[in-house]
């Protein structure tokens, strides 16, 4: 990945963490966004923090201008950014959950992909690689807002890979099952982990479909389920 410009959404997150470092360990300059993200988040001289905010269209436009005005390229896009909430069935999820879940997996997606793809598309080959949820596939009672929210985004990710394919893009959606994160752990206490998703393995999917041996590899969505099959 050397020579490459990544960005990273939710770089500072508990998946987010582990996808830059693998970026920066193949080389790769890494520009980190998040709200709170900070230069010292990340010891490598590769990396620059750029907290920025992403639910809206200006935002998303003013961090990708930001980035290939400091680079003059953007060879891949890295989405971590997501949120979850459950414990209520569809008959009982208010309005406010339903459009937070859908703000925070849908929706910024949707904007950093408006403001990323003209970029990629005159450079060419660039990648796009987010990450949904098994949700997406295998929704559960009690987690309807989320399910749908990352349905949505499998949808507009392929129909990305569809659009783009003529200018060399790539987009693909990865759907782990529950990460073994340090937020998880902390809200489900008495869980097999073992079960769980490593960030690590994540992030060097992520890695490797960004990279020239991931070129074939378009519009697909991929479960990562851990040992939890």
């Amino acid at each position: 990945m050397e020579g490459k410009v990544v960005l990273v959404t939710g770089a500072d997150g508990g998946l987010g963490k582990y996808v830059t470092q693998s970026f920066l360990d193949a080389g790769a300059t890494v520009i980190g966004t998040s709200r709170k993200v900070k230069q010292s988040d990340f010891s490598s001289q590769s990396f620059i923090a750029l907290p920025a905010e992403i639910s809206n269209r200006q935002d998303a436009q003013g961090l990708v201008d930001q980035v290939v005005a400091r680079f003059s390229s953007l060879d891949v896009l890295a989405h971590t950014v997501g949120g979850f909430a459950g414990g209520q069935s569809i008959a009982d999820t208010d309005d406010a959950t339903f459009q937070r879940m859908f703000d925070l997996n849908l929706n910024s997606l949707f904007h950093v992909l408006r403001a990323t793809i003209p970029v990629m598309r005159q450079i060419g080959k660039g990648r796009m690689i987010a990450v949904g949820s098994r949700a997406a596939l295998e929704p559960g009672a009690g987690v309807g807002a989320y399910s749908a929210s990352k349905a949505a985004m499998v949808s507009l990710i392929r129909t990305v890979a569809l659009e783009n394919k003529d200018a060399g893009l790539r987009a693909n959606v990865i759907l782990p099952g529950t990460m073994d994160t340090p937020a998880n752990r902390q809200a489900i206490p008495n869980a097999d982990f073992s079960k769980w998703v490593r960030p690590g393995a994540v992030a060097s999917l992520i890695t490797w479909l960004a990279s020239d041996a991931g070129n074939d590899i378009n519009g697909a969505v991929i479960p990562v389920y851990g040992n939890d099959v």
